[in-house]
Protein backbone atom coordinates (compact mmCIF):
# COMPACT_ATOMS: atom_id res chain seq x y z
CA UNK A 1 0.00 0.00 0.00
CA UNK A 2 1.37 3.40 -0.99
CA UNK A 3 -0.04 6.89 -0.71
CA UNK A 4 0.79 10.32 -2.08
CA UNK A 5 -0.19 11.74 1.32
CA UNK A 6 2.69 11.17 3.74
CA UNK A 7 3.99 12.57 7.03
CA UNK A 8 7.49 13.10 8.40
CA UNK A 9 8.77 11.68 11.70
CA UNK A 10 8.42 15.11 13.32
CA UNK A 11 4.75 15.31 12.33
CA UNK A 12 3.89 11.81 13.50
CA UNK A 13 3.63 12.31 17.31
CA UNK A 14 1.06 15.09 16.93
CA UNK A 15 -1.04 12.90 14.66
CA UNK A 16 -0.81 9.87 16.93
CA UNK A 17 -1.68 11.94 19.97
CA UNK A 18 -5.17 12.45 18.53
CA UNK A 19 -5.65 9.27 16.51
CA UNK A 20 -4.10 6.52 18.60
CA UNK A 21 -6.10 7.36 21.71
CA UNK A 22 -9.38 6.70 19.88
CA UNK A 23 -8.55 4.19 17.13
CA UNK A 24 -5.78 1.71 16.28
CA UNK A 25 -3.27 3.13 13.79
CA UNK A 26 -1.10 1.38 11.22
CA UNK A 27 2.15 2.98 10.05
CA UNK A 28 3.32 2.24 6.53
CA UNK A 29 6.84 2.98 5.40
CA UNK A 30 10.00 1.59 3.82
CA UNK A 31 12.55 -0.37 5.85
CA UNK A 32 15.03 1.49 8.00
CA UNK A 33 13.30 4.85 8.41
CA UNK A 34 12.62 4.39 12.13
CA UNK A 35 8.99 3.26 12.44
CA UNK A 36 9.66 1.06 15.48
CA UNK A 37 11.77 3.70 17.22
CA UNK A 38 9.10 6.34 16.67
CA UNK A 39 6.42 4.11 18.20
CA UNK A 40 8.54 3.39 21.27
CA UNK A 41 9.39 7.08 21.67
CA UNK A 42 5.70 7.98 21.43
CA UNK A 43 4.82 5.41 24.10
CA UNK A 44 7.56 6.76 26.36
CA UNK A 45 6.22 10.28 25.89
CA UNK A 46 2.82 9.09 27.10
CA UNK A 47 4.38 7.26 30.03
CA UNK A 48 3.18 3.88 28.73
CA UNK A 49 5.23 0.69 28.61
CA UNK A 50 5.55 -0.57 25.04
CA UNK A 51 4.86 -4.25 24.38
CA UNK A 52 6.08 -5.29 20.94
CA UNK A 53 4.76 -8.33 19.08
CA UNK A 54 6.49 -9.31 15.83
CA UNK A 55 4.01 -10.61 13.30
CA UNK A 56 6.62 -12.80 11.62
CA UNK A 57 7.34 -14.64 14.88
CA UNK A 58 3.78 -15.31 16.05
CA UNK A 59 1.34 -18.18 15.89
CA UNK A 60 -2.41 -17.63 16.53
CA UNK A 61 -2.14 -19.15 20.03
CA UNK A 62 0.48 -16.53 20.91
CA UNK A 63 -2.37 -14.02 20.81
CA UNK A 64 -5.55 -15.82 21.78
CA UNK A 65 -3.75 -18.02 24.29
CA UNK A 66 -4.45 -21.65 25.11
CA UNK A 67 -7.56 -23.12 26.71
CA UNK A 68 -7.65 -23.75 30.45
CA UNK A 69 -10.29 -25.22 32.78
CA UNK A 70 -11.86 -22.84 35.28
CA UNK A 71 -14.64 -24.27 37.48
CA UNK A 72 -15.34 -27.01 35.00
CA UNK A 73 -15.46 -24.71 32.00
CA UNK A 74 -12.79 -23.99 29.43
CA UNK A 75 -11.63 -20.53 28.55
CA UNK A 76 -8.68 -19.10 26.65
CA UNK A 77 -5.88 -17.70 28.77
CA UNK A 78 -4.09 -14.92 26.86
CA UNK A 79 -0.30 -14.72 27.30
CA UNK A 80 1.01 -12.57 30.14
CA UNK A 81 2.77 -10.21 27.71
CA UNK A 82 -0.71 -9.08 26.62
CA UNK A 83 -2.85 -9.70 29.71
CA UNK A 84 -1.78 -6.74 31.83
CA UNK A 85 -3.63 -4.81 34.49
CA UNK A 86 -2.20 -1.37 33.73
CA UNK A 87 -2.59 0.56 30.45
CA UNK A 88 0.16 0.07 27.89
CA UNK A 89 1.04 0.52 24.22
CA UNK A 90 0.58 -2.65 22.19
CA UNK A 91 2.84 -2.44 19.15
CA UNK A 92 2.13 -4.95 16.39
CA UNK A 93 5.31 -4.74 14.34
CA UNK A 94 5.48 -6.36 10.89
CA UNK A 95 1.75 -7.02 11.17
CA UNK A 96 1.27 -7.31 7.43
CA UNK A 97 4.11 -9.86 7.25
CA UNK A 98 2.18 -12.25 9.52
CA UNK A 99 0.37 -15.27 8.12
CA UNK A 100 -3.36 -14.86 7.34
CA UNK A 101 -4.23 -16.96 10.43
CA UNK A 102 -2.23 -14.64 12.69
CA UNK A 103 -3.70 -11.54 11.04
CA UNK A 104 -7.16 -12.97 11.66
CA UNK A 105 -6.28 -13.52 15.33
CA UNK A 106 -5.65 -9.78 15.61
CA UNK A 107 -9.18 -8.79 14.50
CA UNK A 108 -10.89 -8.63 17.88
CA UNK A 109 -7.77 -7.28 19.60
CA UNK A 110 -7.58 -4.40 17.13
CA UNK A 111 -11.26 -3.54 16.79
CA UNK A 112 -12.76 -4.56 20.15
CA UNK A 113 -9.57 -4.25 22.23
CA UNK A 114 -10.14 -7.68 23.72
CA UNK A 115 -8.91 -11.27 23.46
CA UNK A 116 -11.55 -13.72 24.64
CA UNK A 117 -12.62 -12.55 28.08
CA UNK A 118 -9.60 -10.29 28.51
CA UNK A 119 -9.99 -6.62 27.64
CA UNK A 120 -7.14 -4.14 27.26
CA UNK A 121 -7.00 -1.74 30.23
CA UNK A 122 -8.56 1.68 29.70
CA UNK A 123 -5.96 4.10 28.38
CA UNK A 124 -4.13 1.47 26.32
CA UNK A 125 -3.32 2.16 22.68
CA UNK A 126 -2.78 -0.19 19.74
CA UNK A 127 -0.30 0.64 16.96
CA UNK A 128 0.83 -1.45 14.02
CA UNK A 129 3.59 -0.99 11.46
CA UNK A 130 4.82 -2.67 8.33
CA UNK A 131 6.70 -2.35 5.08
CA UNK A 132 5.14 -2.12 1.65
CA UNK A 133 5.31 -4.84 -0.99
CA UNK A 134 6.99 -2.31 -3.29
CA UNK A 135 9.91 -2.10 -0.84
CA UNK A 136 10.98 -5.66 -1.72
CA UNK A 137 10.32 -6.57 1.91
CA UNK A 138 8.32 -9.45 3.34
CA UNK A 139 4.72 -8.27 3.10
CA UNK A 140 1.55 -10.29 2.67
CA UNK A 141 -1.76 -8.92 1.42
CA UNK A 142 -3.78 -7.54 4.30
CA UNK A 143 -7.39 -8.74 4.35
CA UNK A 144 -9.97 -6.02 3.75
CA UNK A 145 -11.54 -6.74 7.14
CA UNK A 146 -8.22 -5.95 8.82
CA UNK A 147 -7.49 -2.93 6.61
CA UNK A 148 -10.87 -1.49 7.56
CA UNK A 149 -10.13 -1.85 11.27
CA UNK A 150 -7.14 0.52 11.16
CA UNK A 151 -6.37 4.16 10.47
CA UNK A 152 -3.52 4.17 7.93
CA UNK A 153 -0.67 6.70 8.11
CA UNK A 154 2.17 6.72 5.57
CA UNK A 155 5.61 7.76 6.78
CA UNK A 156 8.43 9.21 4.68
CA UNK A 157 12.07 9.82 5.51
CA UNK A 158 13.03 13.42 6.30
CA UNK A 159 16.65 14.54 6.39
CA UNK A 160 15.72 17.64 8.38
CA UNK A 161 13.97 15.58 11.06
CA UNK A 162 16.67 12.94 11.18
CA UNK A 163 19.53 15.41 11.43
CA UNK A 164 17.71 17.22 14.23
CA UNK A 165 17.51 13.93 16.10
CA UNK A 166 21.01 12.78 15.16
CA UNK A 167 22.77 15.76 16.72
CA UNK A 168 21.23 15.05 20.12
CA UNK A 169 21.63 11.27 19.76
CA UNK A 170 25.39 11.41 19.33
CA UNK A 171 25.52 10.36 15.69
CA UNK A 172 29.07 10.77 14.40
CA UNK A 173 29.72 14.37 13.26
CA UNK A 174 31.17 13.20 9.92
CA UNK A 175 27.78 11.71 9.08
CA UNK A 176 25.81 14.73 10.30
CA UNK A 177 28.00 17.10 8.30
CA UNK A 178 27.88 14.95 5.19
CA UNK A 179 24.09 14.55 5.20
CA UNK A 180 23.66 18.26 5.85
CA UNK A 181 25.35 18.77 2.48
CA UNK A 182 23.75 15.74 0.79
CA UNK A 183 20.32 15.23 2.40
CA UNK A 184 19.24 13.28 -0.69
CA UNK A 185 21.61 10.49 0.41
CA UNK A 186 19.76 9.78 3.67
CA UNK A 187 17.40 7.26 2.09
CA UNK A 188 17.10 5.42 -1.18
CA UNK A 189 14.37 3.13 -2.45
CA UNK A 190 15.26 -0.48 -1.59
CA UNK A 191 17.00 -2.22 -4.51
CA UNK A 192 15.68 -5.37 -6.12
CA UNK A 193 18.94 -7.22 -5.48
CA UNK A 194 20.48 -8.29 -2.18
CA UNK A 195 22.84 -5.44 -1.42
CA UNK A 196 23.25 -2.76 1.27
CA UNK A 197 21.26 0.42 0.75
CA UNK A 198 21.11 3.79 2.47
CA UNK A 199 18.48 4.39 5.15
CA UNK A 200 18.49 6.32 8.44
CA UNK A 201 19.13 2.99 10.15
CA UNK A 202 22.10 2.25 7.86
CA UNK A 203 23.67 5.66 8.58
CA UNK A 204 23.17 5.04 12.31
CA UNK A 205 24.94 1.67 12.00
CA UNK A 206 27.82 3.35 10.19
CA UNK A 207 27.98 5.97 12.95
CA UNK A 208 28.25 3.26 15.63
CA UNK A 209 31.10 1.65 13.69
CA UNK A 210 32.92 4.98 13.34
CA UNK A 211 32.62 5.64 17.06
CA UNK A 212 34.02 2.17 17.72
CA UNK A 213 37.08 2.68 15.49
CA UNK A 214 37.68 6.36 16.25
CA UNK A 215 38.54 9.20 13.89
CA UNK A 216 41.92 7.68 13.02
CA UNK A 217 40.18 4.79 11.24
CA UNK A 218 42.23 3.55 8.27
CA UNK A 219 40.96 4.56 4.83
CA UNK A 220 40.59 0.94 3.71
CA UNK A 221 38.66 0.04 6.87
CA UNK A 222 36.37 3.01 6.34
CA UNK A 223 35.63 1.77 2.84
CA UNK A 224 34.82 -1.70 4.14
CA UNK A 225 32.21 -0.51 6.64
CA UNK A 226 30.79 2.24 4.39
CA UNK A 227 30.30 -0.15 1.47
CA UNK A 228 28.88 -2.69 3.94
CA UNK A 229 26.12 -0.38 5.14
CA UNK A 230 25.28 2.11 2.36
CA UNK A 231 24.34 2.26 -1.28
CA UNK A 232 27.53 1.90 -3.33
CA UNK A 233 27.46 5.43 -4.78
CA UNK A 234 26.72 6.94 -1.37
CA UNK A 235 29.52 4.93 0.27
CA UNK A 236 31.99 6.15 -2.35
CA UNK A 237 30.90 9.76 -1.90
CA UNK A 238 31.08 9.54 1.90
CA UNK A 239 34.60 8.08 1.82
CA UNK A 240 35.64 10.87 -0.51
CA UNK A 241 34.09 13.41 1.86
CA UNK A 242 36.13 12.04 4.77
CA UNK A 243 39.21 12.36 2.60
CA UNK A 244 38.43 16.06 2.06
CA UNK A 245 38.19 16.54 5.81
CA UNK A 246 41.52 14.87 6.42
CA UNK A 247 43.28 16.83 3.69
CA UNK A 248 41.42 20.11 4.26
CA UNK A 249 40.29 20.01 0.66
CA UNK A 250 36.92 21.64 -0.06
CA UNK A 251 34.63 22.58 -2.91
CA UNK A 252 34.57 26.21 -1.74
CA UNK A 253 38.32 26.46 -2.35
CA UNK A 254 37.87 25.07 -5.86
CA UNK A 255 35.05 27.52 -6.64
CA UNK A 256 37.18 30.42 -5.35
CA UNK A 257 40.11 29.28 -7.46
CA UNK A 258 42.40 28.62 -4.50
CA UNK A 259 42.60 24.93 -5.44
CA UNK A 260 41.99 22.97 -8.63
CA UNK A 261 40.03 19.79 -9.32
CA UNK A 262 41.96 16.75 -8.05
CA UNK A 263 43.81 15.10 -10.95
CA UNK A 264 45.62 12.10 -9.46
CA UNK A 265 44.26 8.69 -10.48
CA UNK A 266 44.05 7.64 -6.82
CA UNK A 267 41.77 10.64 -6.15
CA UNK A 268 39.15 9.64 -8.72
CA UNK A 269 36.59 9.01 -5.97
CA UNK A 270 37.33 12.51 -4.69
CA UNK A 271 36.76 13.96 -8.17
CA UNK A 272 33.36 12.25 -8.43
CA UNK A 273 32.44 13.53 -4.98
CA UNK A 274 33.29 17.11 -5.91
CA UNK A 275 31.40 16.78 -9.20
CA UNK A 276 28.27 15.66 -7.34
CA UNK A 277 28.74 18.39 -4.73
CA UNK A 278 29.23 20.97 -7.52
CA UNK A 279 26.01 19.81 -9.17
CA UNK A 280 24.16 20.08 -5.85
CA UNK A 281 25.58 23.60 -5.35
CA UNK A 282 24.35 24.68 -8.80
CA UNK A 283 20.88 23.24 -8.15
CA UNK A 284 20.72 25.04 -4.81
CA UNK A 285 22.13 28.44 -5.82
CA UNK A 286 20.94 29.04 -9.38
CA UNK A 287 17.40 30.46 -9.71
CA UNK A 288 14.93 29.05 -12.23
CA UNK A 289 14.91 32.36 -14.12
CA UNK A 290 18.00 34.33 -15.14
CA UNK A 291 16.13 37.59 -14.48
CA UNK A 292 16.02 36.65 -10.78
CA UNK A 293 19.77 36.08 -10.60
CA UNK A 294 21.71 38.68 -8.63
CA UNK A 295 25.09 39.99 -9.81
CA UNK A 296 26.91 37.61 -7.46
CA UNK A 297 24.89 34.65 -8.76
CA UNK A 298 25.70 35.59 -12.36
CA UNK A 299 29.36 35.77 -11.46
CA UNK A 300 29.08 32.35 -9.90
CA UNK A 301 27.40 31.03 -13.08
CA UNK A 302 30.27 32.37 -15.19
CA UNK A 303 32.79 30.80 -12.86
CA UNK A 304 30.84 27.54 -12.98
CA UNK A 305 31.16 27.38 -16.78
CA UNK A 306 34.94 27.74 -16.52
CA UNK A 307 35.02 25.05 -13.86
CA UNK A 308 33.04 22.74 -16.13
CA UNK A 309 35.66 23.17 -18.84
CA UNK A 310 38.46 22.37 -16.38
CA UNK A 311 36.53 19.36 -15.09
CA UNK A 312 35.90 18.05 -18.63
CA UNK A 313 39.65 18.19 -19.34
CA UNK A 314 40.21 15.79 -16.44
CA UNK A 315 37.08 13.63 -16.80
CA UNK A 316 34.37 14.13 -19.39
CA UNK A 317 32.24 11.67 -17.40
CA UNK A 318 32.34 13.89 -14.31
CA UNK A 319 31.53 17.01 -16.34
CA UNK A 320 28.54 15.25 -17.88
CA UNK A 321 27.44 14.18 -14.41
CA UNK A 322 27.19 17.83 -13.35
CA UNK A 323 24.76 18.82 -16.14
CA UNK A 324 22.95 15.47 -16.56
CA UNK A 325 19.15 15.21 -16.50
CA UNK A 326 17.30 13.25 -13.81
CA UNK A 327 16.16 9.63 -14.13
CA UNK A 328 13.03 10.76 -15.99
CA UNK A 329 15.06 12.69 -18.56
CA UNK A 330 14.10 16.09 -17.14
CA UNK A 331 16.76 18.82 -16.72
CA UNK A 332 17.86 19.40 -13.12
CA UNK A 333 19.77 22.62 -13.69
CA UNK A 334 17.95 25.79 -14.85
CA UNK A 335 17.37 26.00 -18.59
CA UNK A 336 19.05 29.40 -18.92
CA UNK A 337 22.27 28.08 -17.41
CA UNK A 338 22.29 25.00 -19.66
CA UNK A 339 21.71 27.28 -22.64
CA UNK A 340 24.62 29.50 -21.60
CA UNK A 341 26.80 26.42 -21.19
CA UNK A 342 25.97 25.08 -24.67
CA UNK A 343 26.60 28.52 -26.19
CA UNK A 344 29.75 29.52 -24.31
CA UNK A 345 31.51 26.20 -23.78
CA UNK A 346 33.17 26.04 -27.22
CA UNK A 347 34.51 29.57 -26.74
CA UNK A 348 35.84 28.76 -23.27
CA UNK A 349 37.50 25.59 -24.53
CA UNK A 350 39.12 27.50 -27.42
CA UNK A 351 40.36 30.17 -25.02
CA UNK A 352 42.03 27.58 -22.81
CA UNK A 353 43.56 25.89 -25.84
Amino acid sequence: MESAITVTPAQLPGILLHLAVVRPVFLWGPPGIGKSSLVRAFADALGLPCVTLLGTQLAPEDLIGVPELVEGRSRFAPPETIARDEPYCLFLDELNAATPEVQKAFYSLILDRRVGAYELPAGSIVLGAGNRATDNALARPMASALVNRLVHVHLRASATDWLGWAGAAGVHPWICDYLTQRPDHLWIKPPTSEEPFSTPRAWHMLSDALHSYGDDIAEETLRVIAYGTLTTSHASAFCAYVKTLRHRYGLDAIVRGDLSWPRRPEDRDLLFFFAEAFRARLVKDLPASKEHASRSVREFARRAKSLLVELAEISLECAQLVIASDDDGMPVLPGWFLLDVSRDLPRLVAART
